[in-house]
């Protein structure tokens, strides 16, 4: 039987940096903490300290348990490992393998979590999507890169909550506003922030000729609770509301039950329209300003502001962060990591993930 000591070793190396890296002895002991808090009848009496609460329950319970799992699983395999070699057993090598390949496969995925490294990254996000230079192309774009990023969140098992479409004047859309909620959504959306250019044969041009056009997206953590991180002040804002319009289906109403609200002092301007009343648009978009304004408090205590944010620049050429070409050649390319694919359909379908790990690793890298 092979020798696949040094195999078991490097995992159990990885466990063990795992374990530092997630904190897991701080977490056993938070674990605690929370259950007795839980278990507390009088905790409901607050249903949004609640809710904070088993939310964060749950999560801590999570890791505990994944790590606790990987360690039993490599415990077997390396019993079953340590059996055949004892008793020349070469009948078991290739589980023995087929464990070791399914663990590293795992390892690989939860040394990601390392990767996270920002305050923030565990939340949802409030994105947003809007065309730039392009015309018409540049909407039609709008609509691909929200497709796009509708496909991605799917894919991972995250929830979406599309809150406001702009429709362009000719096709696709000029903006739009969405919530993505799962576990690490705005660590993952935080490296696509910025513009993003398509090449392309336009199916707007009679021509048939090549066009070049750009769409921006954005990402802040969301906030359940205004109150966690700003205090909007009433008297700074103006509640506009209108009727609702796009491609919204049934959940769009037809009376003014759209919401849109200006922060006077930063000229922040956000709206819902998806939801069924005026009031529950409202809650949303107060929710969207106050994840916006937090936000730019938070760029505003940082020395540098490009570390979290980006330079904020137009949406035109010189400033995408990526390049989608689909017509001299395919290939998508980031320009911030290099990470690039020939599979345009596949990245335009939703398969970002490696366009976002990359960049998590390229963010932690030393200066």
């Amino acid at each position: 039987m092979r020798d696949l000591s040094a195999d078991l070793v490097e995992l159990h190396r990885r466990l063990s940096e795992s374990s530092k890296d997630l904190g897991l002895d701080a977490k056993r002991a938070r674990l605690g903490e929370l259950e007795k808090r839980a278990s507390d009848p009088s905790l409901w009496d607050d249903p949004n300290e609640a809710r904070k609460v088993t939310g964060e329950l749950a999560m801590v319970k999570d890791d505990i348990d994944m790590l606790d799992g990987l360690e039993a699983r490599l415990s077997d395999v390396e019993v079953l490992f340590e059996l055949g070699r004892e008793e020349d057993d070469d009948s078991v090598e290739a589980e023995v393998e087929a464990g070791l390949a399914a663990l590293t496969k795992e390892f690989d995925a939860l040394e990601l979590r390392s990767l996270y490294s920002g305050e923030h990254d565990e939340r949802d996000a409030v994105c947003e999507v809007h065309s730039g230079a392009g015309g018409t192309d540049a909407q039609d774009w709008a609509e691909m890169l929200l497709r796009m990023y509708l496909r991605w969140a799917e894919r991972r098992g995250f929830s979406v909550e599309l809150e406001e479409v702009t429709s362009g004047q000719e096709a696709g859309i000029t903006s739009a506003t969405l919530i993505v909620r799962g576990r690490f959504a705005y660590g993952l959306l935080v490296g696509e922030k910025g513009v993003h250019r398509l090449v392309r044969i336009s199916p707007f041009d009679a021509q048939a000729r090549r066009h070049t056009a750009f769409a921006s997206f954005e990402a802040v953590p969301y906030l359940e609770e205004a109150s966690e991180e700003v205090v909007i002040d009433e008297k700074d804002l103006r509640i506009d509301t209108y009727r609702s319009s796009g491609a919204g289906g049934q959940h769009v109403n037809v009376t003014d039950s759209a919401v849109r609200i200006t922060h006077l002092p930063t000229n922040i301007v956000v709206s819902c329209q998806n939801q069924r009343s005026q009031h529950q648009n409202k809650d949303v978009a107060m929710k969207i300003l106050a994840a916006k304004l937090a936000e730019r408090a938070r760029q505003e205590r940082r020395a540098e502001l490009d570390a979290i944010a980006g330079e904020q620049r137009e949406v035109t050429w010189g400033s995408q962060i990526r390049s989608y070409v689909l017509q001299p050649y395919q290939m998508v390319k980031d320009l911030r990591t290099g990470h690039e694919s020939g599979n345009v359909t596949a990245v335009l379908d939703g398969d970002l993930d490696g366009y976002m790990e990359a960049y998590l690793r390229w963010r932690k890298r030393p200066a």
